[in-house]
């Protein structure tokens, strides 16, 4: 009897660890995909300027750059394995999530391929960024606040506090995470984890964990809250409510979205359900607070790894009532329909050469887009932004190397935006770049440096818009670039040399936070 419990403890293990391995796995070799991602690019310049905040971020995701860089060296692709761990960990934690739900073995099964297999998931842990650490750690938090819903030590809001610290100084969308289980709990009526003092530790917790942030900003003068409001008025395509609701059919997938609602409805009405009630009002005050203000349709992504779990363990219920053999052929088939899903990975990852792409994409009807006010190519956004980066360095070291000596040991990159100075920095040790200035985001928070201002490469605009500011002005050249975002092509080089103000004068009034 013990042998024969340890082969079913070593038998349950191996199903619960095969999916999350394999797609950590997946991600790993497909790691390279179109090349670098802008905002790669500008976390790896984080990560050279630690600190306690940024304009747009907490500190982890320039934390773990860092550390990334120290172990690893110059690499970006070793910031994509660590997105390909945080992605079979997601999937792990999903898994659990539906075994304290009350599901079984095959509502681990379903929910982890549910969230191995989702469109918006697969394509946020296909580049380094804070998302693939935001959808973890909303997964824990998910499973956690499960087993304390259901009665499990109270002490465990310790745990979730710190985890919700954590969260909110890996990216501040944690906020809304605290607002829907907040709304939850009243709505739900959930006095007795309300006036529980160890809830109340937990988020002493958290807000213990954040402070350190937030100081930072203080220090700073909010400078988060300038982005936010420039981010909104300026960059975020502004969606109807009921198209941010419709737009979750293409991030989860048809059958996701479909799954996903019926895991919102197991959770408010199912009576086995009813200990976390406060979860289904959760994710229901989550996508109003999203889809009434500004945002963008994968900003709801983490809420998937509560809404999976739940429709695994209500499949599993509803098909439980079948007599046997029909049980196993309902289930073999709704499985068999989560992994059809994966037929639309294409459109999320880049696992397919442009070509091969752009011909699955219009055979099914899918049209190049962005989640914001920009004009894109033949690829989406997201695709379009891992194009082009080593060009644009290259060209740039082209006009630097054609300086004279002098000029050459005096110049700087002015950027207009931090993936162009990203660029600039993360290549200059291979192509002996002089160092990238911008007034973009946090670039602008580290100023000018050493930079004089009498020799400037400067990225884009018109001669009109330089002429007046400097003694002498010329195109070095042009960069072009197939297939990155229409702003990044066709980009004048200029050769500006003898700034007419002060370099720190002028830095005052090249500031934007978007």
């Amino acid at each position: 009897m013990p042998e024969i419990s340890r082969l079913a403890r070593r038998r349950e293990l191996a199903l619960r660890l095969a999916l999350p391995l394999a797609i950590a796995a997946f991600h790993a070799l497909l790691a390279e995909g179109y090349g670098v991602f802008r905002d790669e690019l500008y976390y790896f310049a984080c990560g050279q300027h630690l600190d306690w905040g940024y304009v747009d971020h907490p500190p982890v995701v320039a934390l773990v750059a860092a550390l990334c860089g120290a172990l690893f060296g110059h690499s970006w692709l070793a910031l994509r394995l660590v997105s390909a761990l945080a992605a079979g960990a997601t999937v792990l934690v999903v898994g659990d999530t539906a075994r304290a739900l009350g599901g079984g073995a095959w509502a681990r099964l379903a929910a982890q391929l549910l969230a191995a297999v989702a469109p918006v998931l697969l394509a946020l842990f296909s580049t380094y960024s804070m998302n693939p650490f935001d959808v973890l750690l909303w997964a824990g938090l998910f499973g956690l606040a499960a087993r304390l819903l259901a009665g499990a030590d109270p002490r465990l809001w310790l745990a979730f506090g710190a985890l919700a610290g954590l969260a909110l100084e890996t990216k501040l969308s944690g906020l809304y995470l605290g607002a829907g289980l907040a709304a939850g709990l009243l709505l739900a009526r959930r006095w007795d984890v309300l006036a529980g003092r160890w809830f109340w530790a937990g988020g002493g917790l958290a807000a213990l964990l954040v402070s350190p942030y937030l100081a930072w900003q203080v220090a700073h003068g909010w400078p988060t809250l300038e982005f936010v409001a420039n981010a909104r008025r300026l960059k975020i395509q502004a969606l109807a409510p009921h198209d941010y609701v419709l737009e979750q059919f293409l991030q989860a997938g048809p059958l996701g979205f479909a799954l996903a609602l019926a895991g919102v409805a197991w959770l408010l009405g199912a009576r086995s359900a009813r200990p976390w009630r406060a979860l289904g009002v959760a994710a229901l005050a989550t996508l109003a607070i999203l889809a009434f203000g500004r945002s963008k349709p994968y900003y709801f992504a983490p809420v998937l790894t509560l809404l999976f779990p739940a429709a695994a363990v209500a499949l599993e219920s509803w098909t439980g009532r079948a007599a046997a053999a029909p049980r196993r052929l309902l289930r073999a088939a709704a499985l068999a329909l989560v992994a059809l899903q994966a037929a639309l990975a294409p459109l999320a990852k880049p696992v397919l050469p442009v070509e091969s792409y752009l011909r699955y994409a219009a055979a099914l009807g899918f049209e190049a887009g962005s989640d914001e006010n920009q004009e894109v190519g033949r690829l989406p956004q997201y695709f379009a932004d891992m194009h082009g980066w080593r060009e644009l360095a290259g060209s740039v070291a082209r006009v630097h190397a054609a300086l004279p000596a002098a000029d050459r040991a005096r110049a700087c990159v002015v950027a207009n935006n931090y993936g162009e100075a990203g660029a600039i920095d993360f290549f200059r040790p291979e192509l002996d770049l002089p160092p990238a200035i911008s007034g973009h985001n946090s670039y602008w928070l580290w100023g000018p440096g050493e930079c004089t201002g009498e020799v400037l490469l400067i990225l884009g605009e018109t001669r009109e818009e330089h002429a007046g500011d400097f003694e002498s002005l010329e195109l070095g050249g042009v960069h072009d670039c197939t297939d990155c975002m229409p702003y990044e092509d066709q980009l004048p080089i200029w050769i500006a040399r003898g700034l007419k103000v002060d370099v720190r004068d002028a830095w005052r009034g090249i500031r934007h936070f978007s």
